[in-house]
């Protein structure tokens, strides 16, 4: 790591939280006890005692979940460049898939931290709201072509809702329309489709309600320009002003996650070395299908934080 100048940092989504999370860091870091604080002021809720003690079924909800990674991960940030003292390699990029784009506007300095945390439990709710109006589901599409997928989708009123690397793709839609695409996809040589634990059919036309809920939400937001790129989920492209990101929020709740074209366009600078800051090892996973040529490592615990140190 020491050798590596820069790197791209990436956030994790939805779904890599655990009961548990970055209480080793609380534990270790005073400067991070603040954070935490900080946090369940901007939730309105203990976001702290969710993320370290569940129980799980609370943890997994959307409108808790989504500030909780925001808050961890955010943590895992301040505690690397802390315990670094130097070594941990400057951003040249970043990128955080879904909800994990909040995260990257925090620490790109777009939005100050208690911002994120407030947007994105709003952006749970109405997410969350969204899904009790028009119920959905979503499920992974595992070894299928995303022309053939994008071909079931249409046929069953569903849409591609991640490409995150080949042979992983996320459809999304109605409960009813996602169950049909599933079988068709299966039908159509799907190694396997597996249903997601999601409140709604993210990323698709029916999280509309959403977008009409966090238009408000961030009408009441000043972007700053980020101090590096982000390079956003809906186009895959970089990001580079203020202005841009009020759009590109509100789009990725009905639009796909371009995270593989995010890895892509990074690749494509030359850049090859990538850091996942956040709790679990998704990202890491994506990118290596992506390319085998990608250096990728995890700052998601005490632990790791401490062997940047050492």
């Amino acid at each position: 790591m020491a050798e590596t100048k820069q790197a791209a940092y990436v956030f994790p989504g939805q779904g890599s939280q655990t009961v548990g999370m970055g209480k080793d860091l609380y534990d270790a870091f005073d400067s991070l006890k603040a954070l935490f604080r900080q946090a369940d002021e901007a939730a309105g809720v203990a976001i702290s005692r969710l993320c370290f003690e569940g129980p799980d079924e609370e943890l997994r909800k959307t409108v808790n979940a989504q500030p909780a990674l925001v808050t961890v991960s955010i943590a895992c940030l301040r505690a690397a460049q802390e315990a670094a003292d130097g070594k941990l390699p400057a951003p040249c990029c970043m990128a955080g898939h879904s909800l994990g784009e909040y995260t990257a506007l925090a620490a790109a300095g777009v939005v100050d931290f208690g911002t994120a945390v407030h947007l994105s439990r709003e952006r749970g709710r109405l997410m969350y709201e969204a899904g009790l109006k028009q119920p959905g589901a979503m499920a992974a599409v595992m070894g299928l072509d995303e022309a053939v997928l994008a071909e079931v989708c249409k046929q069953t009123s569903t849409v591609i809702a991640n490409v995150n690397c080949p042979g992983q793709l996320v459809i999304s839609g109605g409960t009813d329309n996602v169950a049909k695409a599933s079988e068709a996809a299966k039908a159509k040589g799907a190694a396997r489709v597996i249903p997601l634990a999601v409140s709604g059919a993210f990323h698709s036309p029916l999280m509309q309600p959403a977008v009409d809920g966090m238009t408000v939400a961030l009408g009441k937001v000043s972007f700053k320009d980020p101090a590096v790129p982000i390079i956003g989920n809906v186009t895959a492209q970089p990001l580079t002003r203020g202005d841009q990101f009020r759009d590109e929020l509100l789009q990725q709740l009905v639009k796909p996650v371009q995270w593989q074209k995010t890895v892509e366009h990074i690749l494509s600078t030359g850049q090859k070395s990538f850091i996942e800051i956040g709790p679990g090892k998704v990202l890491a996973g994506l990118i290596k299908r992506i390319t085998r040529d990608a250096e990728v490592f995890n700052i998601g615990d005490a632990a790791a934080v401490k062997a940047l140190a050492g």
